[in-house]
Formats: C-alpha cells, sequence, structure tokens
C-alpha cells in the first residue's frame, strides 16, 4: 500500500534515523529498531506502549523541548530528539492570560472515532451546528485509524475497515460540521462549556448539547516484564502497522483475550512478519462455544468471515487457546517470551510453559472506558464486574443521567465499532432534536436504520463474548517486585502491603505509595488497584473505589493551566 515518497532524516540520540513524510516519531524510531524513547530511572527504559498517547511512556525531547509524545508527534526533517530522561522543571515566564478562541454549536462532540463522527453526521443532517472535537490530526480513532496520504498509491487496494472509516470522515465533512483536529479536552466549566488545548493555545467549546464519544484504552494486566522495550498493547502495534506501515517486530508474539488479537496476527503475517504463536485466553474450542459463533453469524456474517480468514491466515502459527504470556525477559529491551495455560483462578498452570525468542509482544486483554470527563459532569457509572472497568448508565439513546449530555461507544461500555456508530447516529439525532433541529423524512429513515443496526450488533457482541468468555487476570500474574504502577515504578509487594496495613481506598494508597500519581493519571494502574482494594476488603466495587476525576484529564504543562485560570480571573 505504501506509495513512493520522499525520504526524510531525524537524529535520534545524536545518529541519523531514516524516516518518511508519513512517520511519527515512534514509528520512524520502531522502524529504525530503536525502541527505547525515555528512561524512567537509570537502566529501566521505555518503550512505545499504548501507541495512543494515554500511557505516556514514549515521551521524548524534540529539539530541546521536553514531554512530547513519540506516537503522536509526526516528524519533521532534521528534528533532534533525545530520550527523555529527567524533564527541565526550570519556571518559564510567567503566564499573561491570552483569552481562548471560542467554538459554538447546537451540539458539541467530543471524540472523533466511530461514534463520535456518526453523531457529528447525524446532528449536523438534521439541521444542528454541530463542532466535532479530536485530540488526533485525522480523524478515524483507534478502529477506522487512517493512513497518511503518502501511503496510499491505490486507494482502491484499502480494506473495508479503511474504506468504512474514509466513507465516515468524508461524510462529516459533507454535513458541514466543525471538525477541530489535534485539540485536546482538558477539563470542564460544566456541560455546556469545556476547556481545551491544541499546540497554539487554548480553545472555549460551548454547546447547548454534549455527546461524549471519548472511546476506551486498553486494560493493563501487569506481568513480569511488561514495561520492557517491544512490550506494546495490541492496538498499539495496529496502528503501527496500519497508519503507518510499521511492523512491530520481526519475530512476533501476541497475546490476550478477543479478536483484536488474531486480527493484528493475521495482518502481521500477511506483512511478511514472523508471527511465532498467538495465546488467547478463551478455550474457543471447547464444543459448548459453537453456538455463539452460530449467532454471531447470524447477526453480522461478514465480520463472522473475517474471524474465519484470520484463523486460516494463522493456521502454521502455534495457536495456545486457554493461555497467555505470563513473563517477558531481555536486556534492555524484550527477547524472549513465556506463555502457559491459565487455570480457572487466573493463574499459570504448573509445568505448561513455553518459551519464544521475539524482538516484539503485543498484548490485549480487553478495554477500559475514558470516563474521566463524564465522571467530572456527574454522569452516573457502575462497576462491570465482567470487564473489570466502569460502564456509564444511559438509556437507548445514549443519554446520560446529566440532562443535556449523551455518552455512546466504547466510552459509554465496550461493544465495539459498528454498535458504537449506531449508537452514535442516535444519540446525534436525540441531541439535534433537543436542541431544536428534528429533521426530516431522511432523518427519520436513519434513525430507523440505526435502531436497526444497533439491536443487530448488540447481539453480536453478546455472542462474540460468551465465544471469548475467560478467566479475567487482574494482578494474578504479577510477581512481587513486578511494577503496578508503571508511571512511578510501585511494585506489587508496596501496593498489597499498603492494603494489608488497612488502607481501605486507592485514593490513601496513591498517597502512601504514589501509585497513580504519574502522567498516565492512574489509567493503566488504577483498575488493579480498586480491585486489589475490594479484594483485600471483601466486598464488591464500586465507582466510588476508583480514583476521583479531576481535571486536568490529560497532562498539561503547568503554565498552560495557569494561562486558563489567568484568562479566567480577567473575564470576572
Amino acid at each position: 500500500m505504501r506509495a513512493a515518497s520522499e525520504t526524510l532524516e531525524i537524529v535520534f540520540e545524536g545518529r541519523p534515523v531514516p524516516a518518511g513524510p508519513s512517520d511519527s516519531i515512534a514509528s520512524a524510531l520502531v522502524a529504525a529498531g530503536e525502541l527505547a524513547c525515555r528512561e524512567a530511572a537509570p537502566g529501566d527504559r521505555r518503550g512505545v506502549f499504548c501507541g495512543m498517547g494515554v500511557c505516556q511512556e514514549c515521551l521524548v525531547r524534540v529539539d530541546g523541548a521536553d514531554g512530547l509524545r513519540a506516537c503522536a508527534t509526526p516528524v519533521r526533517d532534521g528534528m533532534v530528539v533525545e530520550r527523555q530522561r529527567r524533564p527541565d522543571l526550570t519556571p518559564g515566564p510567567r503566564p499573561q492570560g491570552a483569552p481562548a478562541r471560542v467554538a459554538e454549536a447546537d451540539v458539541v462532540v467530543v471524540g472523533g472515532g466511530p461514534a463520535g463522527m456518526a453523531a457529528a453526521a447525524a446532528a449536523a443532517e438534521a439541521g444542528a451546528s454541530v463542532v466535532l472535537v479530536d485530540e488526533r490530526a485525522k480523524l478515524g480513532g483507534q478502529y477506522y485509524k487512517q493512513p497518511d496520504e503518502h501511503l496510499v498509491a491505490d486507494p482502491e487496494r484499502l480494506d473495508r475497515q479503511y474504506r468504512g472509516g474514509r466513507a465516515l470522515a468524508e461524510r462529516v465533512r459533507r454535513s458541514g460540521a466543525r471538525v477541530l483536529s489535534g485539540v485536546t479536552v482538558w477539563g470542564a466549566i460544566d456541560a455546556h462549556d469545556l476547556l481545551a488545548r491544541d499546540d497554539e493555545g487554548d480553545w472555549r467549546i460551548r454547546g447547548r448539547r454534549l455527546v461524549l464519544a471519548p472511546g476506551a484504552y486498553e486494560r493493563g494486566v501487569p506481568f513480569p516484564g511488561w514495561t520492557l522495550p517491544g512490550v506494546m498493547t495490541t492496538g498499539a502495534a495496529q496502528t503501527l502497522l496500519r497508519a503507518h506501515q510499521v511492523a512491530a517486530g520481526t519475530r512476533v508474539l501476541v497475546s490476550g483475550n478477543g479478536p483484536l488479537n488474531l486480527q493484528l496476527a493475521a495482518e502481521l503475517a500477511a506483512h511478511g512478519v514472523e508471527v511465532v504463536a498467538v495465546a488467547e485466553l478463551a478455550p474457543m474450542r471447547r464444543p459448548s462455544r459453537l453456538p455463539h459463533a452460530v449467532a454471531m453469524a447470524a447477526a453480522a456474517p461478514d465480520l463472522a468471515v473475517d474471524g474465519l480468514r484470520y484463523g486460516w491466515a494463522l493456521r502454521r502459527v502455534p495457536l495456545h487457546l486457554g493461555g497467555a504470556i505470563v513473563r517477558a525477559e531481555g536486556d534492555g529491551r524484550v527477547e524472549r517470551a513465556v506463555v502457559a495455560r491459565i487455570g480457572a483462578d487466573g493463574r499459570p498452570v504448573a509445568g505448561t510453559e513455553r518459551a519464544y525468542d521475539v524482538d516484539a509482544v503485543c498484548v490485549g486483554f480487553g478495554f477500559v472506558p475514558s470516563t474521566e470527563l463524564a465522571r467530572s459532569l456527574g454522569c452516573r457509572h457502575a462497576w462491570d464486574p465482567q470487564g473489570g472497568h466502569l460502564r456509564a448508565e444511559v438509556d437507548e439513546l445514549g443519554r446520560s443521567s446529566v440532562d443535556g449530555v449523551h455518552i455512546v461507544g466504547d466510552g459509554a461500555g465496550i461493544g465495539g465499532a459498528r454498535l458504537a456508530q449506531a449508537a452514535g447516529t442516535l444519540a446525534g439525532l436525540d441531541a439535534a432534536r433537543a436542541a431544536g433541529h428534528p429533521g426530516g423524512p431522511g432523518t427519520e429513515r436513519l434513525r430507523r436504520g440505526a435502531e436497526r443496526a444497533r439491536r443487530r450488533h448488540a447481539r453480536f457482541q453478546r455472542a462474540l463474548w460468551k465465544l471469548y468468555a475467560a478467566p479475567r487476570i487482574v494482578d494474578q500474574l504479577a510477581a512481587p517486585d513486578t511494577l503496578i504502577c508503571r508511571c512511578e515504578r510501585v511494585a506489587h509487594r508496596d501496593v498489597a502491603a499498603a492494603f494489608h496495613d488497612g488502607i481501605g481506598h486507592i485514593g490513601a494508597v496513591k498517597r502512601a505509595t504514589r501509585a497513580g500519581m504519574g502522567p498516565c493519571q492512574g489509567r493503566y494502574c488504577a483498575p488493579v488497584l480498586a480491585e486489589m482494594g475490594a479484594r483485600a476488603a471483601g466486598r464488591p466495587l464500586t465507582e466510588d473505589d476508583l480514583f476521583a476525576p479531576a481535571a486536568p484529564f490529560k497532562p498539561l504543562p503547568i503554565d498552560a493551566v495557569a494561562a486558563t485560570a489567568a484568562a479566567e480571573e480577567t473575564d470576572r
């Protein structure tokens, strides 16, 4: 798929690294075999992990500026990149409180994935003014991640997933919705007044109705060696491959739970990568699982065919059903991966280990909705014990417990791209109607079609997760010295000791151990900490057992927050 294009060059740690105009810093470094982006401590280097700007593990210094995410920063010819070590904390000039740019609309949509794009297009087609805000440079989100134009030699050769994302993004543009790309929402005054920022400064995003479609990120499952460079999430590896045409490695092991892992493994194999093994936690070949596969095929035949195609592409790859990676090893980067059968309690079964030589490991054990903004607005959530995450309490149109706020897609509860798209359409139409734009006959046809799609894909998802049902792993694979909090380097033994000593809430554990204080803001450790705490206390989890959401929801320079505060003071 890669088109012929010019070659650029960046300098990394004093040596030249070739890059293409479609590359991020991360994809250029991975292609060059440079896996370590930052140093968490002397001798503890980290590489690309989430690939979507959430984990902050790939922070680098660019042309003397600290804190840039390699996965989200495009290359520029001649840029000088260094591993981030200790950031420069020298105070800058006092912020002057420059006025923020303002965007106003009937309907504000946050998130440019399948749900957000569908909501924005539907609301605008119904006659509402719409602002769609997304922190990525291009619409599409994690599922519809789009390749750079420099990579597309022949648009007709793009697969159905690429084409679907491209068509939906084009529909958003045709609808008249205003798209603010590269803009991160980091706080809220209330549901009608959001605080955001891009590379040029501050935004205030104001609307009568708010549709939240923030998506999700992959759930952290700590195991020995999971912080080694070269160990990354399945989503990160797929972003490298689909958005940049860069493989995570040449000998790759894929492990976790869910269909995305098989898809990635098949795509890597088609790219010429040696997939040394796939370890899928679910025992999918049990005869009792067959009815669920049949139900999936009935609800979405094309997706079922995709699953068969992935299986055929991997027919010569060792497949460990009912197993998972239990350990990664290496000196400064991953070099070996050990898989084992997993028992019903989520623990490795003795005597079943098998080791593989690798240069990359891709792990995906499910997803966690991004709930920070919705929770800060007071939208009710409940703990989903099966998924191990919070689920928003919404009705069939995506209406939350807060008037004027809809929550849709994986940000409301994990359900996949097609269900998210249908839910986004229904929420967009409902938000437009509430803002005084009921639309016409075409709007009603769109609504009925979305309702049918929502019911069909909800059936598919129910059958899918019965097929992939597996023991849920929280911290069962962790050794005493395994880091639970990647950012602050807090080991399992320290967290367990805190709970054993009677500390009853993860907020107190955070203060005692620093777990959750790092730049990922607890996104990867908080669910693990919360479940460890509930287990120690012998009670079920609730929303209150997690960290309380607080702005900024994404790491920001302190001067940016101060500038916003100064501007607020000036307005008064």
